[in-house]
């Protein structure tokens, strides 16, 4: 597929692809995804400085006005160098649905935070069972005068253990599957009634666990009718995210080529072999195929509605298929080697496996694309 940049997408790849060649070795990254925090602050501040945090929102919210194509190109770029920073959790997850459901006010001091650098945030949606269905929620909301009070538990909540805002998503109206009577609030991380339990997540950085005992929330906005905005934004994360695997894929195949033109077996490197050079090309067509599909993924989300839908579905499992076998492939390839932490090989694999994970798993979206029309 032929898919020309702009010069203001050039440069914005350009600008990050240099940051990260200067300033984002493997070696920091290991040691950052180690950290109590999970990311660098400082490098955060850079994003906010380089205007990074601004390009997914529209110019009269202070932003770049910025597409999902933008924000695929970046964390494609991203993905190469597996950062840790939470742009997904806070700029997209978040910030974008400030943006969407969000009142002039709820914008304006909070989106202005997020793109300076100064505020993070948390989207609390997946529950115990629920599988990452945002549909699929038990948590409930009472009101209480001007504000609410909620009371549940939520799994898995990217960036909460950093949050200063957390958007959670409770039930006003409606049963557990009720596509009605979904709302999201927004809580103080720091409220009395936020129980947060932290833990590193298996590819490094940080996750945690929720649990609501009357935590106090401002309502985002209509009251039981949040979930086709939730459903938007979170398939313009699942683009995102599925783009950062297709640039750990390109990394992944890439590396194992160069490590087969140079280990040696039986006097001649393994990549002379007719049957690795066979596996080395169908993990360049897996990744060729996962890209192409990012692409359309990124196109018909400028369309919206079902063909949106059904694009961000194909694309998840694409990145699930191709992102196990690439991963399985240079993981052998490399030999024992490919196992240890020595090498970056095993940590790309690591987080192209939590990316099937998150955001719902092949099987999820292979159902919501048979069910789309």
């Amino acid at each position: 597929m032929n898919f020309e940049l702009s010069e203001e997408q050039q440069m914005l790849v350009d600008s990050i692809s240099k940051f990260l060649q200067n300033d984002y070795d493997f070696e920091s990254r290991r040691k950052l995804a180690v950290s109590e925090l999970g990311y660098s602050a400082d490098n955060w501040k850079t994003f906010a400085e380089l205007g990074w945090l601004s390009v997914p929102f529209a110019e009269e919210n202070g932003g770049f006005g910025g597409t999902a194509l933008d924000v695929m190109l970046m964390m494609e770029a991203f993905g190469k160098a597996l950062i840790t920073e939470p742009f997904i959790p806070t700029v997209i997850l978040g910030g974008r649905l400030v943006e969407v459901l969000g009142s002039a006010e709820q914008k304006e001091s909070l989106l202005a935070a997020v793109i300076q650098g100064e505020l993070q945030m948390a989207l609390a949606y997946d529950e115990p069972g629920a599988r990452g269905n945002p549909s699929c929620v038990a948590a409930k909301a009472e009101q209480s005068g001007d504000s609410y009070s909620i009371s549940g538990q939520k799994v898995m909540v990217l960036n909460g253990h950093a949050a200063d805002k957390l958007l959670v998503t409770a039930r006003t109206a409606g049963g557990l599957t009720d596509a009605d009577g979904i709302s999201v609030f927004v809580v103080d991380a720091k409220d009395a009634g936020v129980e947060v339990t932290a833990y590193p997540s298996m590819e490094g950085g940080r996750a945690a666990n929720i649990v609501l005992n009357g935590a106090k929330g401002e309502l985002l906005g209509a009251a039981g009718k949040a979930l086709p905005a939730l459903e938007v934004v979170l398939d313009e994360a699942v683009i995102a995210m599925g783009s950062e695997a297709v640039g750990a894929m390109e990394v992944l195949y890439k590396t194992t080529v160069d490590y087969c033109k140079t280990r040696k077996q039986f006097g001649i490197p393994i990549g002379k072999f007719q049957v690795l050079q066979h596996r080395m090309v169908e993990m360049f067509m897996a990744h060729e195929l996962t890209q192409s599909t990012m692409y359309m993924a990124g196109l018909r989300n400028l369309e919206g509605g079902d063909i949106a839908k059904k694009a961000a579905s194909a694309f998840k499992v694409q990145v699930g298929k191709a992102g196990r076998y690439i991963g399985q492939q240079a993981v052998q390839l490399h030999g024992g080697m490919g196992m240890t932490d020595e090498l970056n090989v095993g940590f790309y694999f690591k987080r192209l496996t939590a990316i099937d994970a998150l955001l719902g798993n092949m099987d999820y979206h292979l159902n919501r694309y048979a069910s789309v029309a």
